[in-house]
């Protein structure tokens, strides 16, 4: 006996139900662009400079990210669902023969690239738990 049905209406709940169920609506799929801003927003006060690129096409799976450290060392990242990897050292440059790992957070890869960054990131560490042991005392 062959039947037409949906193999996940099997039990009365149709896919678009429980994808809702699950508190999936098919809105929920990320946009790199914003993720790449948030990003920036997050390490800029550490970096020389730092920006979603204009130039290079940002899709729903990929960001371009240029950042200049303290030390003056520009790279061009690639944000994808695998993390942050240098792509190009340079703005808006990416070198398909580079192979570069992916790490997991933006931390993690200006901690490898900038002991510049680390240091800030440190002090700004600092400075904040100064400020609250501060506002703990008062």
């Amino acid at each position: 006996m062959q039947t037409d049905c949906n193999p996940m209406e099997v039990n009365g709940v149709s896919q678009s139900e429980e994808n809702e169920l699950n508190g999936f609506d098919g809105t929920d799929i990320k946009d790199m662009r914003l993720e790449a801003e948030a990003v920036v927003n997050d390490v800029l006060f550490a970096v020389n400079n730092m920006f979603v690129s204009k130039n290079l096409r940002c899709a729903d799976d990929v960001a371009y990210i240029n950042v200049e450290t303290r030390e003056r060392n520009r790279y061009c990242l690639e944000l994808t669902e695998a993390g942050l990897r240098v792509v190009g050292y340079a703005f808006d440059q990416v070198d398909d023969h580079l192979q570069t790992p992916y790490h997991e957070t933006v931390y993690s890869l200006l901690d490898t690239l900038s002991p510049a960054y680390r240091d800030a990131f440190g002090n700004a560490l600092l400075q904040r738990l100064e400020a609250l042991k501060t506002d703990g005392q008062s």
